[in-house]
């Protein structure tokens, strides 16, 4: 009974978290050629992940029309909060080409924090406003792609803006959340 009350209380709590953490840890290399699949373009999630070197891109193929959001932030320590990496992104056509791009290193970030992670954020670029969606993309394939200066860093980037939570979701929350705030939290990350 206290499993099926707590999946409740979880279910309810978690529905109000703007988007569903997810972690690449190794899943896909994030290049032109194995990129991220973000599957349901429209369903909200924030995709945790680290440039090692290299640009990162996201692959979005949709049959239908959908609502497209995009946005960066970056994990704000106590150790460094006034430093930290800045991250642009671009949005890009089936051929690669560029559709709209998103410079951080010009783009004025603003704290945030997340009440319901009980984290702060620093607010990069985003395509729509105030963290939903403005414009809707014909059906097709597109790519994000995320980068910085020296492709270096820890981002977040936020993709859709519809909330959807199931109880496999939150039971996957429970288990990559404390792996989040391990790697993305910590006094090393300061640049």
């Amino acid at each position: 009974m206290f499993k099926i009350l707590l999946i409740i209380f979880l279910s309810i709590s978690f529905n109000l978290f703007s988007h569903q953490p997810k972690l690449n840890d190794g899943d896909f290399e994030m290049t032109k050629e194995d990129p991220y699949i973000i599957k349901k373009p429209e369903i909200s999630k924030a995709i945790y992940a680290t440039l090692s070197g290299d640009e990162h891109f996201y692959k979005i193929k949709s049959k239908k029309s959908f609502k497209m959001y995009a946005g960066i932030t970056v994990a704000k320590t106590d150790e460094c909060p006034n430093t930290f990496d800045k991250f642009s992104f671009a949005i890009l056509n089936s051929d690669f080409e560029e559709i709209v791009n998103f410079n951080g290193e010009t783009f004025e970030w603003w704290s945030w924090y997340e009440e319901y992670g009980k984290k702060w954020y620093w607010v990069g670029p985003e395509f729509g406003s105030e963290f939903q969606s403005t414009t809707t993309f014909d059906k097709g394939t597109y790519y994000i792609k995320v980068y910085n200066n020296n492709n270096l860093g820890n981002y977040v980037l936020a993709a859709g803006d519809i909330e959807k939570f199931n109880p496999l979701v939150i039971g996957k929350m429970l288990i990559v959340l404390p792996k989040i705030n391990k790697k993305f939290w910590n006094k090393n990350n300061c640049p």
